[in-house]
């Protein structure tokens, strides 16, 4: 409870700060995972370079532009009903997640050197079975329809990520497949 209330104060205090933060370490624990207990490296195998590579997207991409939609989408579609909920979360899958996947697995590309033209076969290749796999699974719309529903905006990246640290970890194997 101690750390719970902690990170209230620190997220209270720099919201922006801490959900990028929070953000990068739970990207760099979901490419351990995968690296670890997916992959099953070992770890004199481990990847470091890789999982720092995760790390900072999630402190420059994914948190900056995960949390920046939230706000958004909270513009967008104000309100905390369960109507409200159903909408912001159709929106989110509809339309966010598409680019949000088409423009990560890229990135991940770049920044692992491969060739614009690597890259574009890679995301033709990887992204279909990445959204189907984000819709298939069932987790997502369901995570954020309680997320948009019953979570205060400033908590839902937290809440999101904590969720995604599986999801990332199929994520990072996925992007770093060749």
């Amino acid at each position: 409870m101690a750390l719970w209330r902690a990170y209230q104060r620190a997220l209270a205090a720099h919201p922006w700060k801490v959900q990028v933060l929070t953000a990068g370490s739970l990207m760099g624990l979901g490419d351990m995972i995968s690296q670890q207990l997916v992959e099953r490296r070992g770890l004199r195998e481990h990847q470091t370079r890789r999982t720092w590579t995760m790390v900072c997207l999630g402190c420059g991409f994914v948190g900056p532009v995960v949390g920046g939609w939230y706000k958004v989408l909270d513009r967008l579609i104000p309100g905390t009903t369960k109507l409200d909920a159903l909408k912001k979360m159709l929106l989110d899958q509809g339309a966010f997640a598409p680019c949000f996947l088409g423009c990560f697995l890229p990135l991940v590309g770049t920044l692992n050197g491969l060739s614009a033209q690597d890259n574009w076969a890679k995301l033709q290749r990887d992204y279909p079975d990445a959204l189907i796999t984000n819709y298939y699974v069932r987790l997502w719309p369901a995570v954020q329809l309680a997320n948009f529903y019953l979570v205060p905006l400033h908590y839902r990246l937290a809440v999101v990520q904590c969720v995604a640290v599986i999801w990332n970890s199929y994520l990072s194997w996925k992007a770093h497949q060749l």
